[in-house]
């Protein structure tokens, strides 16, 4: 059975983009010795046209996943500059309802059944994950098929914006793994799921 890992960014209070999503704000922390950690660590994270720009080999090999999942949201910011498939080098999908042909023949659309098609997902065999990319959304939507949480906290505080999880209330338990703080106050933390 394959993982399901919400690898996503976030501020210190929680949010992970401002009221409308937009994360801008947390970028200059992407750099010095943290950058390299997600260049050596996750480098499948690292959009493929960003890759060049941060030194990154555009063949290097994925560490941990080989799928990604994201709503519209997300897809949407490389879409808007004609970026059809920001991660080529991972299966990509999609969750959406509003678009209702792909862009690009290595982006996969879902509309319907979303945990569905997950759990289909994670039965397949392979050594590596999927990634839950972002967001809010669909993370709610998910949130019982996540099996492992690696949160990047960038030291910030929104006061308000768009939750990790776009959730009803239900206390879920995860027990803490590893953790990894960066000179720039970047804070890695790994949780896995307690089941």
């Amino acid at each position: 059975m394959r993982k399901l890992t919400y690898f996503i960014a976030c501020t210190i209070d929680g949010f992970i983009g401002d009221p409308k999503g937009d994360a801008t704000s947390t970028y200059r922390y992407v750099a010095g010795e943290y950058l390299d950690y997600l260049k050596t660590e996750y480098p499948e994270t690292i959009a493929a046209p960003g890759r060049p720009v941060v030194g990154l080999d555009p063949d290097a090999e994925n560490q941990h996943f080989d799928t990604v999942i994201q709503g519209l949201n997300s897809y949407r910011i490389g879409l808007d500059v004609g970026v059809t498939s920001p991660y080529s080098h991972l299966r990509e999908l999609v969750a959406t309802r509003s678009l209702t042909e792909s862009p690009d023949p290595n982006v996969e659309l879902i509309a319907d059944d979303l945990v569905g098609r997950v759990r289909e997902l994670k039965a397949e065999d392979g050594p590596l994950g999927i990634w839950l990319c972002g967001g809010s959304t669909i993370a709610g939507e998910l949130i019982d098929e996540i099996d492992e949480l690696i949160i990047k906290t960038y030291p910030q505080v929104y006061g308000s914006g768009m939750p990790m999880f776009g959730a009803d209330f239900e206390p879920r338990d995860f027990e803490l793994g590893a953790v990894r703080t960066f000179d720039n106050g970047v804070l890695v933390r790994t949780y896995i799921r307690k089941r």
